[in-house]
This record gives C-alpha cells, structure tokens and sequence, in this order.
C-alpha cells in the first residue's frame, strides 16, 4: 500500500468523507441561516402587525371631518426621523389622499403605496413589498379602515420596516454559525482522521505480518485481525503451507536425487582406484568432474527452493567456526592459521545450512590455497545483509583477474589443486540468494573475499 497520492487507500478514504462532511456542513448551515433570516422576517413582521392594530385602535374621525391620530406609546424609532420605521394613512374612496397622516420618521417622505383592492380583509391585514426614497426595500403590512362615523371615509393603514433592520442579528447569528460550523467541523474531520487510523490499524498489523514472513522470522500470518480480514489471513496462511510443503518436496527430491547419483558415481570411482593405467585415471577425472557437477546444481536447486521458502535463519557463527576447524586440519601440513575476527557477529543468516557451508567452505578453502600463515574470516551485519569476509596474506589477486577468477573452470594458478569449480558455485549462489561476492586487496597484504547475503529477521 503506497502513502500517497490516489493509491492511498487512507488519503481517498479521508477525501471522500471530507468532501461529503464538508457538504453536509455547507448545506446545514445554509439551511439554518433560511430559517434564522424566516424566524426574524417574522419576528418583525409580528412587530408591525402590533403597530397596526395600536394605530388602528387610536385613529379617530372628528366633528368637523379631520382626521385625528392622537399619540400612541410605541416604538420610539417612529419619532425619529428616517429610522426605518415608519406608518403612514391613506384616505380611499371619492376624494383620495396619500398620506393624509403619516408618522414623524418619515420626515418629508411618502410611502409608495400600490392602488388599493378590493379584496382588503375586512379585519385582517396584506403583506406588501415597498421600496421608499432612498430604493430601501421594506416590508410592510396594510389594512382598509371605516371608521364608524357616518361622514368618514374609507382609510388604508400602513406600517413598514426596512428589512436593514434584519442585517445586523442576521449578520451576528451567521458568525456565530461560522465559528459553531468551523469547531463542529474541526470536531468531524478530527474523529474521521481517529477512525481511519483505528480502522485501518489491522492493515499495518497484516502488513507487519507480511513483512515477518517475508524475512523468514515467521512460517505463517499471525495476530488478532478483525472477521473483515480474517478469510484473507486464513487463505493466505494456506497458500504459505501449500508453499511450504512443495518446497520441502521439492528438496526431498533433490535430496533423492543426489543419493541415486551419488552411489553410481560412487562404484565407479572405486572401481577407477583399482585401476592404475590411463582408464582409471580418465574415468576418476570425470566421476570427480560429474560430482561436482550434481553438487553444483543440486546446490543452487536447493538455494531456489530457499529462497522461496519462508522461516529460514541460520546462525552463522557455529558454521564459521566449524569450517575454521576443518579448515586447519586440511591445511595442517602447510602449517596456516585459520582464525575467527574479535568482534565478529552471529547474525542470522535467511537461507540453508548446507548452502552457507557450501558458501564459506569454498571461500574459506581459496584463501587457504592462497595463504602464507594467517586466514581471517569475519561476520558483519550491514542493515539487511550479513557481510563475510575473508582475509588471507598471500600474494594478492592483480586488479584484472578479480572478475576473471569467479568464472567457470578459471585457475589463476594451474599448479594450485582445484578444478576452477568452486568460486563459479559461490557466485551462483550468492546471486540466486540475492546476494553478492567480490575480490579485493586484503589489510593482511593478500586477497579478501567479500560475500554479501540476506540476513533473517
């Protein structure tokens, strides 16, 4: 699983519910604005409805056929001039009138009134849309009026607000909708980004598995993954066991092999050390040849199946030490010193034993071909690789015969014993392994060897 980018399952997960939370907030938060903007549209035209009444109660029609208002106590912003709040009469019928009475914050205004229908309720009231002098857009409420005296005429009363007078709870309440919408999404996107990492914590943990597997410290996925995951981790823990069981197949085989090739190889060279002419001498070159053969690919048969195998650590330094051991009894005629590096580490290595053996036999056996008295091998773990070296202090290897020497059937001295076999082999299966081995000068004033191979976990 990548860590960025559209390949992160987490990234399009949080997008996802990001972009979905963030809209469900935006429309929310619209629609409470609507209905905060309708609740106090209503609010106010609840307070001119009142101001109509109290107007429609206190207007009277005199002896002498005047209009009479007298003062109502009401809202105070109807004596203040251009407040927003205004009321104003009209007089209907025969002779009509605009603004036969009209409020003080009118000033020298007049309301803009359309012309009356006839279809005014009788006692209630209609809700218009005005505009005064200055284009402010007002909400206002209107009724028709007949006074009870027989000479008074048909009245239109009107009271309007500015809808200014809703910009500023409307503007107060949308920044504290912000601010609760800001926090509430703050809260959200904090809780999904816990979620997500709860919720995917069992991948990391399947993950972890995985990478235990593949570094040989585990033969199968192990750990307490949730019922979404565990047919997964089931099935895969049977496909490991099927893999396992073909690859120790697979080394049975091998394993058979070698012993049906090895017996017949077997009689023959017994049957060649009898013989004392040029036939005995030309069938034991060629059982030797053809063992070493069987051995070489037999060998790098058994690393494959290794390396595809899951499980597998060696300690190395048991090995290292076994093959010093035999190293000096094999050499022990010429007197060298095989030794083991202070310091040296045992790390493990993520293969077979009897590759490693094979490895360092043939390392360890060149060097003392090679060597006046001392052979060094040391064992140094580097991140995931373990780093062998061997040192010897003989004559060294010319720069140009240090690639040249790991190939098949290449002596760089004839009169050296070998069959110019055993540093191909070492090559080999240092690369089937993904490993690596390489010449060079030695501190000890000879060659050094330098084997590089996976370490286990």
């Amino acid at each position: 699983m990548k860590g960025g980018g559209i390949h992160s399952l987490r990234l399009r997960l949080l997008a996802g519910t990001l972009a979905w939370m963030l809209l469900s907030l935006g429309a929310a938060g619209w629609g409470l604005r609507a209905l905060f903007l309708n609740h106090i549209t209503q609010q106010l035209q609840a307070q001119l409805v009142l101001q109509l009444d109290q107007l429609s109660a206190a207007v009277d029609w005199s002896a002498d056929g005047q209009l009479v208002v007298p003062r109502v106590v009401a809202d105070p912003r109807l004596e203040q001039p251009l407040s927003g709040l205004y009321w104003q009469i009209d007089r209907l019928g025969n002779a009509p009138r605009t603004a036969m009475a009209r409020s003080r914050s009118l000033w020298d205004q007049t309301l803009a009134l359309p012309p009356a229908p006839g279809d005014y309720p009788a006692q209630g009231y209609r809700v218009l849309a005005l505009r005064d002098a200055q284009d402010h857009l007002l909400l206002a409420v209107a009724r028709t009026l007949q006074l009870p005296d027989d000479a008074a005429p048909p009245l239109r009363l009107v009271v309007a607000g500015d809808q200014a007078l809703l910009a500023e709870p409307l503007q107060r309440f949308s920044r504290m909708l912000l601010v609760a919408l800001a926090v509430l999404a703050a809260g959200l996107a904090l809780a999904v980004v816990l979620q997500l990492q709860l919720a995917l914590r069992p991948l990391q943990l399947l993950r972890q598995r995985l990478s235990d597997v593949r570094a040989g410290s585990a033969a199968q996925l192990q750990g307490p993954f949730p019922q979404e995951l565990q047919p997964l981790v089931t099935e895969f823990n049977h496909v490991l066991a099927e893999n396992a069981e073909m690859v120790q197949r697979a080394r049975t085989q091998a394993g058979n092999l070698a012993h049906a090739v090895h017996t017949p190889l077997s009689v023959l060279a017994n049957a060649a050390a009898r013989e004392s002419g040029p036939l005995g001498a030309l069938v034991r070159e060629q059982v030797d040849t053809a063992r070493r053969q069987v051995d070489y690919h037999l060998a790098r048969a058994r690393a494959a199946a290794a390396v595809r195998a899951t499980g597998l650590a060696t300690p190395v330094l048991e090995p290292v030490q076994a093959l010093l051991r035999t190293m000096q009894r094999l050499h022990a005629a010429r007197g060298l010193s095989f030794e083991l590096a202070q310091g040296a580490q045992d790390a493990p290595f993520r293969g077979e034993p009897q590759d490693l053996y094979e490895l360092l036999g043939n390392l360890i056996d060149n060097a003392g071909k090679w060597a006046r008295s001392r052979v060094v091998v040391d064992v140094r773990r580097e991140g995931g690789q373990l780093c062998f070296t061997v040192d010897d202090d003989g004559p060294g290897i010319p720069d140009a015969e240090r690639e040249r020497m790991f190939e098949r059937g290449v002596q760089l001295d004839e009169r050296r014993p070998g069959s110019g076999l055993g540093l191909d082999i070492v090559r080999a299966l240092a690369d089937t392994y993904g490993g690596s081995v390489q010449a060079g000068p030695s501190s000890l004033g000879g060659a050094r060897l330098r084997l590089s191979l996976p370490a286990a976990t």
